[in-house]
């Protein structure tokens, strides 16, 4: 099937083997998700399935010929570590990849946009990351 143009992603869950250090070293500090209750939405998700499979965690899957990547997140959340990893993995398979780490800010704090400066402006980003790549026409 045809790529989109390009993809945002707000603080992704790209790793449901939950390996990633700010699992537990952000963990006083993220006020929305924990170890704990990921395990049982891992579960709920993947029933018998390895949680390694990269259709489940593309941290592990093959991005080649991905469409051009923004990945946001906020420093104080348990994925920071998977949308890190998830920027490295789509640019080792040459996918263009812009990742946004936003200082002191929660899981999807762009939802916050009508009370947070940081969230509107990364609202405003993603939209202009999406408009530079519309197709011409």
């Amino acid at each position: 099937m045809p790529q989109p143009s390009s993809a945002v992603v707000f603080s992704p869950w790209a790793d449901l083997t939950l390996s990633g250090d700010s699992l537990t070293g952000k963990a006083d500090v993220d006020p929305a998700l924990t170890a704990k209750g990921l395990r049982i939405r891992a579960r709920d998700y993947l029933g018998e399935t390895d949680p390694a499979t990269p259709l489940a965690s593309p941290v592990f899957a093959d991005l080649t010929g991905l469409a051009p990547l923004l990945i946001q997140v906020g420093s104080h959340e348990i994925l920071l570590d998977d949308a890190v990893r998830l920027a490295a993995r789509a640019a080792a398979h040459d996918v263009a990849v812009e990742l946004q780490v936003w200082p002191q800010v929660p899981h999807v704090f762009q939802g916050f946009a009508a009370l947070l400066d940081d969230a509107d402006a990364a609202l405003t980003s993603a939209a202009a990351f999406t408009r530079a790549h519309w197709p011409a026409g």
